[in-house]
This record gives structure tokens, sequence and C-alpha cells, in this order.
């Protein structure tokens, strides 16, 4: 008898979608095919989505739903409704997909309710994916919530002047305040932040013993280190003793002697129409002599600039000074010198450069200029030249309201850096104008010798090479073979402790040197998920020789890859904006990593240079990112700008200056005022020669990939310590020793502040969360 075979039943087809059901499976409807019907709501802050999928958001709870116009006309989309396939039968009796159908979505006007609705034939419950899809782009998720008011400015600042503060909501005390101030800073269209919106969201833990109002900056960045003093054995060099540690000529003169740097020769001024100005060591110009409306200010260091950062001062001195601020200038010993990297050189370093300490003060007594930059003291040190230096980010100063005499100055601050002998050296640096009022002789700077510095740390085996600070206390060495040491120079300062301390943390992450180092400067959780404000942070981000971008987190020392390029991770920074690092990727792109758990290590493109990068800096007060690459441009983009698709708010990159060199002549050409550029998102389709042919006309195209190393925009630092009256300061040094430091604003796109006005933004006014209220 012959087997029979069973009856054949059909089965799902695991190549069908699961969404649309076959006719034979409603023949044979099973529990394992019941309909459910899920909504898709956009709940999420995404604002790339692919085109072959579009929804639109609901009404929300916050009131987001009735914007002013400004904001509903670049976030009104097209919407379509997807609806099921239906199917057909074939002649052999299968059952094959049919064409897909859809109806337009509801105008502009009606309700935004409506979700994309599916059927859905799956026996267990589908819950749609937290992670969003590659298009997609999300919003900055912070990573701490401040719920205490903060400070804000209540009307525009003038540099040298007391601002006008008041106290405002905290960005991010609650969601949909955090989403309306995020989306107002995207409609910044200016090279700089815009005043109203600029807010201190900095958090460090020696707030948490302050006495001061915790809504005021002097509770959020208190007075550190006021037990410290300079070390003895200090003195005043003059100019001839000095000229060993100030930057010299390639070439010497009959006798042997070191030349000073020949003078650079400047072109300044509009296109067209520039005036030759030449810069002798320490000579500074402002723009405003050669522009109508030139808020500049140009000086030369010597040669090329490689350190570069803005001292912090306390919000209780400044007026006793007039607001005069300090910025710290590391240049090398001359234009040819090329420190090779891991090797140390023998103390005392015979040729070495000392480290300038400009400041900006108001000269409108002098002269009709509202500012004048000068070099105020020169640091000679003897460890070689600074590979990278920076402040203690909080004040570290003493007191100004009273003075002392030049036996024993005041200190100014608590200065850090990594020198070309290997250390890791930390100076309390004098101050200058309780030494000047006794030993200084005109205009000239004054020369300082420190034989010794408070504090130096050295390891047997490695160079250090790069620094970060976490806070006052806690400070981050990225090595020449790779590791990365954690040391707590806090306790090391206040015992007195000059030499040789062990590391909290000694964590091998690269293959090659650490050359890019950066805290993330948020206060970790306990088992509860509360911040836990009175610790350091625990994370860390850093790049190396090998092209590997990682994090670091302490409690668990290993690194974590987020990305990986054929390239040198040359500099790295944490924009609290962001919610993450900022680094560098091929072809010469700024990226930015999240590290909200949420969306962890997800990036995203800022902008790309005509050049390789070769600094970046952002600010706790504004999202403004300022770039420097090795094409002579510095640059600013805003972090919260609006990516949607088809949105109105262009994507502005703006150029600051432009920096030239002619190899004929050995002149330079700096160029400003340029055109902002709008980025331009990249396709899937290769650009057709009829559009080259357009950007080469218009100007816009890329330029050569050759450059003179003189023109490398090296180092760029927001001034970050010094209020909200300080925060638009942009200082920026080159490879020629010219440095300049911007005055640079913001401006609303279309001059219209969105949600009518800042008070009813912020939500500080009784209708403030009411987002219908028009202009």
């Amino acid at each position: 008898m012959p087997r029979e075979l069973r009856p054949r039943t059909s089965r799902t087809s695991y190549t069908t979608p699961a969404r649309y059901q076959t006719d034979v499976d409603r023949e044979h409807d099973c529990p394992s095919s019941s309909k459910v019907q899920l909504q898709v709501s956009e709940e999420s802050d995404s604002e790339f989505a692919p085109e072959d999928v579009l929804t639109q958001k609901g009404n929300r709870d916050d009131g987001e739903s009735s914007l002013t116009d400004l904001m509903d006309a670049d976030e009104e989309e097209e919407q379509v409704v997807a609806k099921p396939r239906k199917t057909r039968k074939t002649r052999d009796g299968r059952a094959e997909l049919g064409p897909p159908t859809s109806s337009p979505g509801p105008s502009k006007g009606k309700s935004k309710q409506l979700a994309t609705q599916a059927i859905v034939d799956n026996s267990r419950s589908c819950h749609p994916s937290s992670n969003a899809s590659a298009h997609h782009r999300h919003r900055a998720i912070p990573i701490y919530r401040r719920k205490d008011q903060v400070e804000r400015l209540d009307r525009p600042p003038v540099l040298f002047n007391e601002p006008k503060i008041t106290f405002t909501n905290s960005m991010t005390v609650d969601q949909p305040l955090t989403e309306r101030v995020g989306k107002a800073w995207g409609y910044n269209v200016g090279p700089g932040p815009v005043w109203e919106l600029l807010e201190d969201r900095s958090c460090f833990k020696e707030s948490v013993r302050s006495s001061w109002d915790p809504r005021q900056e002097a509770s959020r960045r208190p007075r550190v280190y006021q037990g410290l003093s300079v070390r003895p054995g200090w003195t005043v060099l003059d100019y001839q003793d000095a000229l060993r540690y100030l930057p010299s000529d390639v070439v010497t003169d009959e006798d042997g002697k070191v030349k000073p740097p020949p003078p650079v020769a400047c072109y300044l001024g509009p296109f067209g129409g520039q005036t030759r100005v030449l810069f002798e060591m320490f000579d500074s110009h402002a723009t405003s002599e050669y522009f109508k409306e030139g808020s500049s200010y140009v000086f030369n260091a010597g040669s090329p600039v490689w350190g570069l950062d803005w001292c912090p001062t306390h919000p209780a001195d400044r007026p006793f000074r007039k607001f005069k601020q300090y910025l710290a200038v590391a240049p090398f010993p001359s234009r040819a010198h090329a420190p090779s990297v891991g090797s140390k050189a023998q103390r005392p370093v015979p040729r070495l450069p000392g480290d300038n300490v400009g400041e900006l003060d108001d000269s409108s007594e002098k002269g009709h200029e509202p500012g004048e930059m000068r070099c105020e003291m020169v640091l000679c040190l003897n460890v070689g030249p600074a590979q990278d230096i920076k402040w203690c980010p909080l004040p570290a100063h003493d007191p100004w309201d009273d003075t002392r005499c030049a036996r024993n100055p005041r200190k100014l601050g608590v200065l850090a850096g990594t020198f070309e002998d290997g250390s890791l050296s930390v100076y309390v640096v004098p101050d200058p104008l309780d030494i000047a009022s006794a030993m200084r002789s005109g205009n000239s700077p004054i020369f300082v010798n420190l034989p010794e510095p408070t504090l130096r740390i050295e390891l047997e085996d490695t160079s250090c090479w790069s620094l970060d600070w976490a806070n006052s206390e806690v400070l981050a060495v990225g090595c020449t073979n790779g590791c990365i040491a954690i040391y707590d120079v806090g306790n090391a300062l206040n015992e007195g402790i000059c030499a040789n301390i062990l590391p909290m943390y000694y964590i091998c992450v690269h293959q090659s040197a650490v050359r890019a180092i950066t805290w993330i400067r948020v206060p970790p959780t306990n088992a509860r998920g509360d911040p836990a404000t009175s610790e350091d942070p625990t994370v860390i981000a850093s790049g190396g020789y090998d092209g590997v971008e990682c994090l670091i987190d302490t409690r668990e020392p290993h690194g974590y890859v987020v990305n990986r390029t054929r390239d040198v991770i040359t500099t790295a920074t944490y924009s609290v904006f962001a919610a993450g690092p900022i680094m560098i990727d091929h072809d010469n792109t700024v990226k930015a990593y999240s590290v909200s758990p949420t969306i962890l290590g997800r990036g995203h493109i800022l902008m790309e240079p005509d050049g390789p990068v070769w600094h970046v800096q952002a600010s706790d007060y504004h999202p403004q990112l300022a770039v420097g690459s090795a094409d002579g441009s510095c640059s600013t983009t805003n972090l919260l700008k609006s990516m949607r698709r088809g949105g109105l708010v262009p994507l502005f990159v703006h150029k600051i200056y432009q920096l030239d060199y002619s190899r004929k002549t050995g002149e330079y050409r700096m160029l400003e005022h340029f055109i902002p550029q709008v980025t331009q998102e990249k396709g899937p389709n290769v650009k057709t020669k009829a559009q080259t042919d357009d950007e080469m006309l218009s100007g816009s195209g890329r330029s050569t990939g050759v450059w003179p190393p003189e023109v490398g925009v090296h180092r760029v630092t927001w001034n970050c310590g010094n209020g909200l009256g300080c925060a638009s300061l942009l200082a920026s040094g080159s490879g020629s020793g010219l440095c300049r430091v911007d005055w640079l604003s913001g401006r609303w796109f279309k001059d219209r502040v969105p949600y009518v006005d800042v008070p009813k933004m912020r939500k500080e006014v009784d209708g403030g969360a009411d987002d219908s209220m028009e202009e």
C-alpha cells in the first residue's frame, strides 16, 4: 500500500511582509495571524527621516504644536498615510502583493494627531525599536539636568563694562523647555552667539561647597586654591638676559648670537584696498583702524603658537580691574623648530621660549579705540617649549580688592602644561600688576623667571603630550606611548608635594601617541540614577596618532572605540550643548558623537573645512563651535542648527578670517568679512559636470590641497571663565605667530526672536507655556 502524504497546509512565508495578509491566510485564519493594529507616533526628536517614510508629529502636552508662524513654517512637512497593499491571485492560484496605494495627508491647519497605522500579523507583541534609522539625526539629549535657576543677560553686553544680569529657568529644567530653547538656538545665523540665550551650563563639584547663591556664577565657579602662593625663587630679568627665552630668528648674526625674529608684514583691511602693516614681536593692532566696524585685535607672538587659553577670573573681582582679560600664549622657539614625538629634552633647555601673558583691557581714556591688546608679562621657564597649556578652569587668583608688595606678589592663576622635557608641569603664575607696579618701565613687558614649577610630573618610559582638567583637582594626561594617566593634582598642590606623584589611573588605550583628550564634564550617577554632583567626572574622550577615537570610563578602565579613521586625531573637545565629544574624521570632517545612553556613540557631521583640522573648541555658554584648520581659516558653526530637510533656516559656516602667505615676497594677507557658506547635504548621487561648473563660477568650490605651514590656525579658544559678558570673545593663534582676538555676535533668522520673546520662551512670565501667542 503506497504511503499517503499528509495534506499540504499553507505556512507563513518569511519573504512576505509581516503586515500584509494573503488570501490563503485569510482562509486558514489562526491565532498566529491575528490582526494587531499598531499606532506609531513620532515622539523622538529625530530631524532626519527617510523620504519614503513620512509621518507627522502629534499634539504634545507641552503646547509645542502651536508655535509662532516662523517656527511652523520650518516644521511643516507633507504627510502620506500608508495603506495595506491588496493581494491578487495569479493563474496558478498563488497570491501575490498588488501595487501600493496611498492617500495624501491632511493639509496645513488640520489636526496633527494622525499617526501611521499598519496591519501586523505576528503572534508576538510588536514593539518599535528604540534605535532610529541611520537616516535620522537626533537632537542632543542633555546628560545632566540642572534644576536651579541660572543667570542670563538682560541687555546686550558691552566689552569692559559690567553686564546686566537677571535670573531665568535653566534650559534643562524640563524636557519641553529643553526642546524649546534648543530649537531657538537653531535660529541663530550669526558667527557668534545670540546674547539673549547665553547660559552657563558647566558643572563642577566645587560648587557644592560654595556658600554663594546657587543661581549665581560665583556659586557655580567658586574661587579655589586660596592657600596656595607663588613659589619662592622667582626673579625679574632684563631684556638681554631674557633673550635666550624669547623667540628668535632661524639664523644667527656674525658673532653667533641669536637674533630677534624678523617683523611680520601682513596686509589688513577690505579686499582690494588693504594696508601693509609691519608687526614687530609683541606688537598689536586693532582692525578698527582698517575697517569701519572692526572689533578684532591682531598681535604678533614672534613664532608659531601651539598653546592658547583664557585665564578665568572671579565675578566679585572683575570690577576692580575694569573687566580686564588675560590670555596665555605659548610660542615655539623659532619657525624652524620641529619637536619629535616622545623624545625628551634635557633640562635646563638652552634655547626655549617663554609663555606670554597678554592682557586685553579698556583704553577708552587713552584714545578712540574701545580696547587695547598688549603683552603684559613673559614667563621664562626651564622646561622647554610648551606642547599644550591650560589654566585651571576655576578662578584661582587672590582677591584684587587689596594690594601687596613686589616681594610677595599675589597669584594670577594656576597654569598647567606639557613641555618638551616630557613633563607635566603646574605653575602658580604671579600677578603681573603687582610686579609691574615696581619693576616695569614703559610699555615693554616684564620678564619673570620661574626656575621650578610648583608641581612636576614625569613618567619614566614616556612623555606627557596632551592634557585636560576635569575640575580644579583632577587632571588627565595623554602620553606618547598611547596611555592615559589621571592625577589628583589638587591634593598634591594643597599639601606642598612638588614632584612625582603616582597617578590614580594609568590606562593603556591607544597604540601610539595620544594627541587629543577631553573630559566629559558631567557628574556620575548613583544606583538610583541621581547625579552625584560632589564627585569627579568619570568619562574621557581621546584620540591618537593611530586614528582611533575612544571613550574611557574610569570605573571600567579600558577604551571603547567609537570611530576609526586613517588619519591623525589632532583635537577633541566636549560640548555640553552637543552632549558629547567633538573630534575629527576622514576628509577633514568635524564630527560630534553622542554619549547619551539612548544614542550612545552615534555621530553626525558638523562641517568640512577645506584643509586638515588643527583644533576645535566649544564653549560652556553657547553652542557655537570654533574650528582652526591648516588652510589658514578660522571658522564657526552652530551645533544646534536645525537639520530638517527643506527647512527655512540655512546651515551656515562662517569664516571669520583667512590667512594667506606669499612664498615670493614673504608677506601675509588676512582676509575677512566673508559671505557665509551654506553646508550642502551629501546625497548618494554624484555631482554632475554642470553643477561643478556652477560652483566654480560662483567661487564656492574647494581650494587647493597644499598650504604653507605658516598659515595654519593651530589653536582656537572661547573665553569660558569670565562670565556671560565675555562669552563672545574668541582667540586664535597661527603658525606665522600672528594671533587674533575677535568679538563675535549672533543674529536671529530674519531678525525675529522665536516664541515672541525670551521671557516667554523660557517660561519666566505667565502664559509662557502657551505657544499660541503671536508676535
